[in-house]
């Protein structure tokens, strides 16, 4: 979906390392294994992070061989729990976005976006039937979010809070309260970070294509171009969700998986944000900064 939720993988120990990797893959193998193979194309790192939140404690590991990494042995996670519901959530929040999609196109231009939904449809059934809550929340939050684009409104705060509620949603299974309010607090700020990270990146080519984006109504600008005001308000306010994001995150019983998400949190969003920021980001690549060019990122963007 985006992808912008990843971390450092220079800055885990090797043990931690494989510990992400057999999220990932267990991800990656519950979509193909719930939804068929089709659906490992929706993979993406934002849905492991919601997996790696809803892990309680050690799982049940496997080695297998990797269809799409010619066959080579890895490790994945086993029949969780928070994978099913990250695949599940998966496929509903895909769904809604190929929805969204067309509606914004002419029919021809919508046409490509039309066909995906309708092959998805019945995924997205079976997965809505599963997460009634967060299939809801989706379809409403993104006609509210669609509503506010078509008005154009010189806000950042209400189209991320819409965007920011879905990701909440996504935990709303939960049992545990207490457990439910944390995780409920560090996805909605950090869906709040993503949507704003999203429309930074988006940002020269809106402007180009007259697209509707927040930052361009928001801060009236001209040419996708952010002045040094306009930056340095950007910045405070995408620190202040990962400071929310940490705080939340703070109140959480530790676990085996701690330290994956600490430096997704701590390492992995700041760099990103700032690699955004300085137009350096291309999510299709694979590559990462090395760990020291990423903390100078961070530190920098903190600055």
């Amino acid at each position: 979906m985006f992808g912008y939720v990843r971390p450092v993988l220079e800055k885990l120990s090797p043990e931690e390392q494989d510990r992400f990797q057999s999220v990932y893959c267990g991800l990656c193998h519950a979509l193909g294994q719930e939804y068929g193979p089709w659906a490992r194309l929706i993979l993406n790192y934002d849905f492991t992070f919601l997996a790696l939140v809803l892990m309680e404690g050690e799982e049940c590991t496997a080695s297998f061989r990797c269809p799409c990494k010619r066959f080579c042995w890895k490790t994945r996670v086993e029949d969780a729990p928070a994978l099913r519901l990250a695949a599940d959530d998966s496929v509903i929040l895909t769904y809604w976005k190929l929805r969204d999609e067309v509606s914004d196109r002419s029919f021809w231009r919508g046409l490509g976006y039309r066909a995906l939904a309708f092959l998805m449809r019945p995924a997205y059934r079976k997965a809505a039937a599963r997460q009634p809550r967060f299939a809801e929340t989706t379809e409403t939050r993104l006609a509210e979010l669609r509503e506010m684009e078509r008005s154009c409104i010189p806000s950042i705060d209400r189209p991320a809070d819409a965007f920011a509620s879905i990701l909440a949603a996504a935990v709303s299974s939960v049992e545990d309260a207490a457990r439910r309010r944390i995780l409920e607090q560090m996805l909605y700020h950090l869906g709040r970070w993503i949507y704003l990270v999203d429309a930074l990146d988006d940002l020269k080519e809106d402007a180009a294509s007259g697209a509707y984006n927040p930052l361009i109504c928001r801060f009236s600008l001209r040419d996708g171009a952010l002045d040094d005001d306009s930056r340095a308000r950007l910045i405070a306010t995408l620190d202040h969700s990962v400071n929310l994001i940490t705080s939340a995150y703070l109140l959480a019983e530790r676990s085996v998986w701690s330290g994956v998400l600490e430096n997704i949190i701590y390492f992995g969003l700041p760099g990103v944000g700032r690699l955004v920021l300085d137009g350096k980001w291309n999510r299709s690549e694979t590559r990462r900064c090395s760990g020291a060019a990423q903390e100078k990122e961070r530190m920098e963007f903190r600055a």
